[in-house]
């Protein structure tokens, strides 16, 4: 059994008096990819920004946060071991900073180079590495704002990925995306996972889910309303279920879709 890399216990986070994560509790292994679905409003962008610490639950006595074994990370360590494309990250979009500044500027928790920030050669080499991975390299110095949908989701995954992170989360990375672009960004994400990354990613489409996802998490008002393997979580009475109306699901080549 793969060792517990990341776990919660008992969190919670109110907003205007009301709990949008009630008293959830999560836990993930290494290499335990896996995606985290449920309604709008399900509370599945608060989960993930308490994961990767962006959100702070209640202080209550029963609450718990252990990523790889240390509940405390400063935020210069934290970012060698957590990459994260969040909803924050979608106002990067329209900037018109290039793609390689985009990239090289995570190495140092900033958003774009400035005059104060000296990259290193190795600094360079990593942002180059993951702009080339993700298949960006001949739009290197074009602005993100110039960039397609499709392209720009990818540049946020090489910004995500350039401290060489063993762990990924990812919340609605894909958001508008084009059918060809949803297929070049599962093809991006399962690189990712085949070269041993853990990857969390918080999706509404379901063909979204790489093939190398074995576990759904799906939410509902704040709480995990089902959790398990992902053949047993798709399926129509459970997700009929948790959205409120009959959702029908189809089955191909290993990749999921669902409709209403």
């Amino acid at each position: 059994m793969n060792d517990i890399i990341l776990s919660i216990e008992h969190a919670s986070v109110r907003r205007a008096g009301n709990y949008i994560l009630d008293d959830v509790s999560f836990c993930l292994r290494e290499g335990e990819n896996t995606a985290i679905i449920g309604p709008n409003g399900a509370g599945k962008s608060t989960l993930m920004n308490t994961l990767c610490k962006e959100v702070h639950p209640l202080a209550r006595e029963n609450y718990s946060y252990q990523l790889f074994g240390r509940s405390r990370w400063p935020v210069s360590e934290l970012r060698l071991i957590l990459g994260h494309v969040s909803q924050t990250d979608m106002m990067l979009l329209n900037t018109t900073y290039s793609v390689f500044d985009i990239v090289l500027s995570a190495r140092f928790s900033a958003i774009g180079m400035d005059f104060h920030i000296t990259p290193s050669k190795e600094d360079i080499a990593r942002a180059e590495e993951e702009i080339s991975k993700v298949g960006l390299a001949h739009l290197s110095n074009k602005p993100l704002s110039a960039l397609s949908s499709g392209e720009k989701a990818k540049a946020l995954i090489a910004r995500a990925a350039v401290n060489n992170p063993p762990l990924l989360l990812l919340d609605e990375a894909s958001n508008a995306l084009d059918f060809p672009s949803r297929s070049d960004f599962r093809k991006t994400i399962s690189l990712y996972a085949k070269e041993g990354k853990t990857i969390v990613m918080v999706t509404h489409e379901l063909s979204e889910i790489i093939e190398e996802v074995g576990r759904v998490v799906v939410m509902r008002n704040g709480r995990i309303a089902a959790d398990g393997r992902k053949e047993d979580i798709l399926n129509e009475h459970l997700l009929s279920s948790v959205y409120g109306q009959n959702v029908y699901i189809d089955r191909r080549n290993g990749l999921y879709s669902a409709w209403c």
